[in-house]
């Protein structure tokens, strides 16, 4: 069995106001500037929205700033 496999810790997604994505440990208070996304369960479950929710990792202030200059 993996690391992963043998996790029974319970994670959330969180996201910052850049809109990138990350995970964190639910038993634990949220770093300042992140807020919970309201995606939790195992950690597979939780990458795995990611995954599905995260198409453009370029942070929210530079894709603006690019739409911005395209405009």
């Amino acid at each position: 069995m993996t690391d992963e496999e043998n996790d029974e810790h319970t994670y959330v997604v969180v996201r910052n106001d850049e809109e990138q994505y990350s995970i964190w440990r639910a038993d634990r208070a949220l770093p300042p500037g992140w807020h919970a996304e309201g995606t939790s369960g195992t950690r597979r479950h939780c990458l795995d929205h990611i995954d599905e929710v995260w198409q453009d990792m370029r942070p929210r202030s530079l894709r603006l700033l690019m739409e911005a200059r395209d405009a």
